[in-house]
């Protein structure tokens, strides 16, 4: 064999070895901390009650906000070492490190999310829910029958979306919107006849934002449940802590009393079948 071939193939094979370890060591190291000594949380902006209050996270009112410093608490972080970030929503699903070190912000846990993040243990149950404006097409909606005809919208990315395409399979296709606030304001306007959100939701938007706004009905629980969990970078290193966390709030009745103390009133609509 020729004597610059031998040599260029041993440089070869020692630049191979060097970096196969590195790449094993990229793959399982996980996204990190943002900040030492504090936890960076991520969420929307605008933020919705009931979940937060006054578009204001780091006052801790509202159910998610109250959520997130009961998870910081059992975490070891004092309210003093807890930052916020904002996120868009459908940035939070994406694949990738984020800049937070979990989002809240009623993400529902499904299987095609977690190939891009990972979820802590969920931490509430939800309810698909439809709203409308009195006077409209499906005002009078007794079943997902009812819905097939009426043109309908959701957030983008959202099981609200999924909603209106696996369970309502309605004849003229959805709108999708990038936020909550301005689907509102397209079913404000005549734009849509009926909003999916969560019930909470629901509630909220037809008592605070919406004139003449009323829920029509909820869809019936999924087989298996589906919950809100927290968001984290995939293969996050704090991934496992977080979850207990979660778990020991469930467990010591601390997220029934949250929910008691901001979605009492969030309770109770009529089942679409």
């Amino acid at each position: 064999m020729n004597t610059k071939i031998k040599i260029a193939l041993v440089a070869l094979v020692a630049i191979v070895a060097i970096a196969i370890p590195v790449v094993n060591a990229q793959k399982s190291s996980g996204c990190g901390q943002i900040k030492e000594g504090v936890l960076t949380i991520g969420t929307d902006d605008p933020a919705y009650g009931p979940w937060f209050d006054d578009n204001t996270p780091s006052n801790g009112k509202g159910y998610e906000a109250a959520v997130a410093y009961a998870v910081a608490e059992e975490l070891g972080y004092s309210a003093d070492k807890v930052e916020w970030v904002k996120v868009p929503f459908n940035k939070v699903i994406q694949p990738g490190c984020k800049d937070f070190d979990f989002d809240i912000n009623q993400v529902s846990i499904t299987d095609e999310r977690k190939k891009a993040v990972d979820f802590s243990s969920g931490y509430y149950d939800v309810s698909q829910t439809v709203i409308t404006v009195k006077g409209s097409k499906i005002a009078g909606a007794k079943s997902i029958a009812d819905l097939k005809g009426a043109k309908l919208g959701a957030q983008v990315g959202t099981t609200s979306y999924s909603t209106i395409t696996d369970v309502i399979q309605p004849t003229q296709a959805p709108a999708v919107f990038d936020t909550n606030d301005v689907a509102k304001q397209a079913l404000a306007n005549g734009q849509i006849d009926g909003l999916i959100v969560d019930l909470p939701t629901a509630f909220y938007i037809t008592a605070v934002d919406l004139e003449n706004g009323l829920i029509v009905g909820q869809f019936p629980a999924k087989a298996g449940g589906e919950q809100f969990g927290l968001v984290l970078s995939k293969g996050s290193k704090l991934t496992k802590d977080v979850s207990a966390a979660v778990d020991a709030l469930r467990a010591n009745g601390t997220l029934a009393k949250i929910a008691d103390a901001w979605l009492a009133s969030t309770v109770g609509a009529p089942v679409l079948k």
